[in-house]
């Protein structure tokens, strides 16, 4: 298995996320191999602001390791980090990430900014970008041209 399986195990929940009318995210924490947490975004369905992807595969992943801090593990997820996410990847000790698509707006590995590589911070989380990135961005701007040609109705 490499980073392509794991990054298609993320595009798969993000579809599951579309399907619910959340912007189609999804994430997944592997530990040693073996995948350990899964989420996708569901802010809207939650009515909560930090239902990212990122933050529910954590949240996965803590609970079946039980442990709150992470190490060892990577997060494979379908889009950029925002800098809520990024926070908590560094606070659970990720070993490192790989997204797929950039997030212009809100990325924060280069993107708006690149907070990962802040070398005050006591965690350094290694990153790659730009795995399965076309099939990535054309889930979510298919999902966004819907969305807009709907309010055009």
């Amino acid at each position: 298995m490499d980073d392509d399986y794991f990054m298609r195990e993320a595009l798969i929940l993000a579809r599951s996320a579309e399907c619910l009318g959340e912007v189609p995210v999804g994430a997944v924490v592997v530990c040693a191999g073996v995948i350990v947490g899964r989420g996708f975004n569901s802010p809207i369905g939650e009515s909560d602001p930090t239902a990212h992807a990122e933050i529910a595969a954590l949240r996965d992943a803590a609970r079946r390791l039980e442990n709150y801090r992470l190490p060892g593990c990577e997060l494979f997820v379908t889009l950029e980090p925002c800098a809520m996410c990024a926070g908590a990847i560094l606070h659970s000790r990720i070993a490192r990430v790989v997204y797929g698509a950039r997030d212009l707006k809100t990325g924060v590995h280069g993107s708006v900014v690149d907070l990962f590589a802040v070398d005050r911070l006591n965690h350094h989380t290694a990153v790659v970008g730009g795995v399965l990135a076309d099939e990535c961005s054309q889930l979510l701007s298919a999902f966004f041209a819907a969305r807009r040609a709907k309010r055009a109705q």
